[in-house]
């Protein structure tokens, strides 16, 4: 159990039977009355957002989730397909599960994976994740470093704001927090 007052961002709960990572949280003290928390939780396994108020020091069961090494294998045309690196066992997780993480998911990937009673609930992406540039606007003489910006779809289907002298088949380092491009890893 753990306090509403000792929540922060990334804790996994159950709350009625189903388990939800805490997206955002506020501490909340009305003029009257007592003190309350405002949250923003993402069930984990359906992937939908609920929005929660709890009275402040009200006790939450944790949910015990562990991470495990996994690697992506490949697209099913309706599920993505993880096996556990220790004991070969594939996993199915769904697009509603995964969210825009699909965007930066490459085959063969390593990745650490959210494991609730068993089952794989959720992904963890890397910081950065290298992708090749598939289609972008061509580069034109003149185009530096400091200049504006252009769109570019990635392998993946990312769509990613890039700069000007950035070609098709450039791979390029992409934070997968923030969907920025960070640098161009090679040409």
């Amino acid at each position: 159990m753990i306090s509403t007052n000792d929540f922060n961002t990334g804790l996994t709960i159950e709350l009625d039977g189903e388990v939800y990572q805490v997206i955002e949280f506020q501490h909340s003290k009305s003029g009257r009355g007592s003190a309350f928390v405002r949250t923003k939780l993402r069930n984990v396994e359906e992937g939908y957002t609920i929005s929660k108020t709890f009275k402040a020091g009200e006790k939450v069961e944790t949910a015990h989730v562990e991470k495990k090494k996994m690697q992506f294998l490949y697209w099913d045309g309706s599920d993505y397909i993880f096996m556990d690196n220790d004991t070969y066992e594939q996993f199915h997780l769904s697009e509603e599960q995964l969210g825009d993480k699909v965007k930066y998911l490459k085959e063969n990937m390593e990745l650490d994976i959210a494991v609730y009673q068993g089952r794989p609930i959720d992904i963890e992406l890397p910081t950065f994740v290298e992708l090749k540039v598939e289609d972008t606007q061509p580069n034109i003489r003149g185009n530096t470093v400091s200049g504006g910006s252009k769109p570019a779809t990635m392998e993946t289907g990312l769509v990613v704001q890039v700069p000007l002298f950035i070609e098709e088949g450039d791979i390029l380092k992409i934070d997968s927090r923030s969907n920025e491009y960070i640098e161009r890893v090679n040409s």
